[in-house]
Parts: C-alpha cells; structure tokens; sequence
C-alpha cells in the first residue's frame, strides 16, 4: 500500500489491488470509492492473501462516477483477468459495441473494463499475456497505460504505454511497474524508460521489452537520485507545507552545477546544434497551469536579456490554432511531471513544424523530455501535493538559466555580466527561507480570512504572473472565487469588483531600476483603497512608500527586479496553504484535482 499512497496525488477518486493467488484460483480483490484510506481499512478487517504477483491503482475518474463498482482493477475472463489503466481509449464505444454483440456483460461505466475482456479473449486464443497485450494496444485509440496479470501466469505483469506513464523499478528478487518512480522508491532507485508504444513482461527476476508488434526494445536505464524519505511528510502538516519549506533547497539544487571549469553555463542534455540556437528568431513557451506563469515570467527575463520575441502558449490551445513555428523557432515545454497531455502533443506538433523543443522538467524518464531536443531538469525532489510550490520556483530558476544559457551563447551579455546575474540568482535560497521563516503574520492573516467569499491579486512586469500564481493557488485549496490581473487593467473593468472590504493583494515592485512600475502601482493601490478595498500589500524591505496604503503589509528581502518572482510568490503560497487548512480542507488533495493530467 505503501506505493499507492505515494501515487495518490495523481488520482483520489477510488483505489483497488488485485492479487494472484499461488493456489491458481480466481484473483482476490478489493476497491473502494473515495480516498486511499477507505480501501485500507477495508483490508485491515478483511485482509488479502499474499500472492505471487499484484496490481493496483488510484484512480482520477473519466469514464464513469467514481463508485465501488467503476474504481480498478476490473476483471474478465471469470475472474482470472485483472486490468488497470490511466488514460482515455478514445474508440471504446465502438470496441464495446462489438463485445457487447458476443454476450459479454459489463459490470462498470469505465472504457478500461473493454480493454479487460479484449484481453481476457485475446488470451484465451494466444495463452500468451504479453502477446495478447500487443494485439490490444495495437486496436485502442487514445492515451493508455494498462497493466493486467491472470491466474495462469502467476509471477507475471504485463504492461503496456501508449501517451501515458510507466516506469521499471529494477529490485533484487522483484521488478516493479508503476506510473511514477515513486510507487517503488522504497525498494529500489534503479530503474528503466519505457518509450511510446512499448510493451513490458516482469517477473521477480527478468524484465522484457518489445513494441506492439513484438520487435525487441533495450530501454534506457537511470537512477533516481532521492530516497524514499523526500516523498514524506517529515514531520510537516501536509506535503504542502513541506513542499514550501523545500523550496530554498529546490532552488539551489536546480542551480548546482551549471558551470564548467571556464565558468560558462551549461545544460543537461543539449541535442542541439548551437549554431541554431544562435539563429533562433523566435522563442514559444507551451506549458499548462502553473507552468505555463512560470512561462510568462521567463518571457520578461528572456526578452530583456537576449532580446529575442517569447510568446507563452497554453499548451490546450496551441496546436488548434495553427501556430506560426518553423525551423527557426525554439520551443521551450515546461512540465513538472513531464507527462502532461496537452503539453505533449504540443511538443509533437511543434517537431512536425520543424521547431526544436527544449524541454524544461522535473521528472526523469518521462515522455516530455524524451521527445524534445534538448532538457533542462530542474532538481525539485518528488512533489506530491496536487498544487505545485517548489516545482513552480524550480521552473522559473531553469527559464533563468535558459536565457542566460542563450545570451551567453548569442552575444547579447558580457561574460561578467552573466556571472553577476549568476550570483544573484545564487543568493536566491537564502532570501527564501528568510520569507519562510518570516511568514506567521501571513499566516495570521490568513486564518483570520477563513471565511472570505473572494480575494483578488494585482501585479505588475513580472508581478502579473506572481498575481495569476497566487489567485490560482486560492481556487485550487480554497475553493474560493480569486482572479489575479495585471494592476494597469483595473480602470479598464476589473475595478466594478472593488467593493466594500474586498480583499486585494497587491504585488508591488522594486522601486530601483530604469523602467520601474513602482509609483504606478501605488496609485492602483490607492485607487482601490478610495473604493473600500482592503489592500495586502507585497513589498520589498526598505520600501517605506507603501506603507501608508497597505492595510496589511508582508515585506520580502530586496531582490533584482527580473528575479524577484522568487520570493513574492512565495507568501501567497503559504497564504493559500493557511486558508485552506483553516477552512478544515484537504490541502494535499483538493477537490476533482490530479497531480499529471495526461488525458487531453
């Protein structure tokens, strides 16, 4: 169970196990609706029999409620077939409508429960679950990962991965499947990629590959540089919180070690010839969520400091709209998880443009990385609550990188330049867990607004995407209405919302530097206080100019203006995580949420 619940946070609607019994009966199961914690306790009163091979899945629902009946493992073939699945099969109305006209009888909603009986008759006629696994994968549309095992093969697992996730855990006398590292972080650190349209057969003591049409795979080997103990609470209330106090470490790590000897910034894992990247006209970020404001906060950095166009795309939209990349266009896809739907086929449509993809990700092995050109990694550590903290400040200190990277590579900074930003972006951690350490007014504030109906965040330059960041992370704990603008907006509509008491945080920036926004943004603040809003103010220490229009004022430690997005989102995180707990909710876990979305 220990795997489960590591895996939670991609899916919390129902969970279910399934066991191969040595006798070579029927598999036992159980599956409860709900959280992982209902199907514990049904097995700590009615316990299943050890087995010699086991399958199991938390489940984020698509087809079907989320009930007893529709949670996985599903059976076929009397009970001796069991399957689970992540993903959507696209064509299984069609494939239901032809099982259904040879009397099969289904008892879930799901389209998973049509890959188990195609499974179960192409078994039977193959008596082969791996092969008959390849005769499955090659008739499903869509995104799938699928695992089964059946009572007369009973120390194996055969899995299959078409767009969606699945990792080899290499254990001594046991081999292990999951959609994430996590799920076996406990036995092993060694593990295998498995590539799109590939087919997996473990054992306790052998792993095989092929692709759906049986051709032999050698899969990438790798190993996972965290232990079982960074995908754990520590001692912290939530993995929120832990993720926040992480947040100083997932910062420097992500900067360890991007120099050589020289002191010229390097990359992960660069396929791309430099001279292209010199020629780049064109830079478009595709991402999702949080991701895709860490995007819009590397636009400001990147622009000012190789002064190369960025247009930051969502992921959903890019492809459908005919985007205008070619070979001189740099795609940059930026994913925590790396397996993102959306952001995936916008990667492979970006490729079939002619565009190079760099991927920007903090897992290993996932499909995002693999398919681009080149990879920047960030070294967040595991992140297990849904609403992502250290991953997002991990990504923006890669897209710094990044445009460093290039404007080293293109000529548009001196040497010394570079390094100077470089040591700023160093001290970074420090400044961070001084915002952390300084935080208990914020929490303050926040248990007492348990009860607010609505908060609204204004910012500017790069203040506007640490507005949208913060406003985000309200709706996704809270459940409570928040926008984030861009403060110059307001007196172009938004300010109708001002009323009486509306609580507004306002992101205020330095008030140093050549173009700086600051005076403008104390005039929004004032404009809304004249209309009766409760301000909260973010400021940089030493800035005495807000005092006077916060009623709430939360200082951070002066930082350069294009990094500053690393401490001021950093107390509306916490905020955020306050609230949430306040209001008794679920802060690791919020509602109809999943960690990696990987359906479209």
């Amino acid at each position: 169970m220990g795997g489960l619940r590591r895996l939670e946070y991609r899916g919390y609607d129902s969970a279910g196990v399934a066991v191969v019994t040595a006798d070579g009966g029927p598999l036992a199961m159980a599956k409860k609706a709900g959280k992982l914690v209902n199907l514990e306790d049904y097995l700590a009163a009615q316990p299943l029999p050890l087995g010699t091979a086991a399958i199991g899945h938390t489940r984020w629902a698509t087809h079907g409620a989320p009930t007893d009946l529709n949670a996985h493992p599903h059976l076929a073939d009397r009970g001796r077939l069991a399957v689970i699945h992540n993903g959507i099969i696209e064509n299984f109305a069609v494939l239901k409508a032809e099982l259904l006209a040879t009397g099969v009888v289904f008892a879930s909603e799901t389209d998973t429960e049509v890959a188990a009986h195609l499974l179960a008759k192409a078994f039977v006629e193959t008596r082969d679950l791996a092969e008959a696994m390849r005769i499955v994968a090659r008739r499903l549309e869509g995104a799938f990962t699928l695992l089964a095992v059946h009572a007369n093969v009973p120390d194996v697992v055969v899995g299959a991965r078409r767009n969606s996730p699945l990792v080899v855990g290499l254990g001594d006398g046991e081999n292990f499947l999951g959609s994430d590292v996590s799920a076996f972080i406990e036995h092993t650190r060694d593990a295998l990629e498995l590539g799109q349209d590939q087919v997996v057969t473990i054992t306790s003591d052998g792993v095989a590959v092929t692709d759906f049409y049986g051709g032999a795979v050698t899969p990438r080997r790798f190993t996972v540089d965290w232990d079982a103990t960074a995908a754990e609470k520590g001692g912290f209330r939530s993995f929120m919180d832990k993720e926040i106090h992480d947040e100083p470490k997932a910062v420097a790590d992500t900067l360890l070690g991007r120099t050589d000897p020289a002191g010229g910034l390097i990359l992960d894992d660069l396929r791309i010839n430099e001279a292209v990247l010199r020629a780049v006209d064109k830079i478009v970020v595709v991402a999702c969520g949080t991701a895709a404001y860490a995007g819009h906060v590397a636009k400001y950095a990147i622009e000012h400091w190789c002064r190369i166009p960025v247009e930051v795309e969502l992921a959903h939209e890019f492809r459908y709209r005919d985007p205008v990349v070619n070979e001189k266009t740099l795609v940059v896809a930026i994913s925590q998880s790396g397996e993102t739907m959306d952001t995936i086929m916008a990667v492979r449509h970006a490729r079939e443009q002619g565009a190079k993809v760099l991927a920007i990700c903090n897992t290993y092995g996932s499909t995002i990385p693999r398919e681009s050109d080149a990879v920047l990694y960030t070294h967040a550590g595991p992140e297990i609550a849904v609403a992502s903290t250290k991953a997002f400040l991990a990504q923006i200190t890669a897209t710094y990188l990044l445009g460093l990277y290039l404007a080293q590579l293109r000529g548009n900074k001196f040497p010394d330049e570079i390094r100077e930003i470089l040591t700023q972006l160093h001290a970074m951690p420090d400044k961070i867990q001084s915002v952390i350490d300084h935080a208990g007014p914020v929490r303050e504030l926040a248990r007492s607004m348990r009860d607010a109906e609505s908060v609204l965040f204004l910012g500017r330059h790069v203040g506007f995407p640490v507005a949208l960041e913060g406003a985000l992370k309200l709706k996704e704990l809270a459940y409570i209405h928040a926008e984030g603008f861009a403060a110059g907006e307001l007196k172009h509509g938004p300010i109708a919302l001002i009323d009486e008491g509306q609580p507004v945080f306002v992101i205020v920036p330095s008030s140093s530097g050549r173009d700086s926004v600051h005076d403008k943004v104390i005039s929004n603040i004032q404009e809304i206080r004249a209309r009766g809003a409760r301000t909260m103010v973010i400021a940089e220490e030493g800035d005495t100019a807000v005092e006077p229009f916060g009623d709430d004022v939360f200082f951070v430690p002066a930082t350069p203006t294009l990094l500053a997005p690393l401490v001021s989102v950093v107390p509306l995180q916490i905020f955020a995580c306050e609230l949430a707990t306040a209001r008794g909710l679920d802060v690791d876990q919020p509602r109809n949420l999943a960690k990696s979305v990987t359906v479209e």
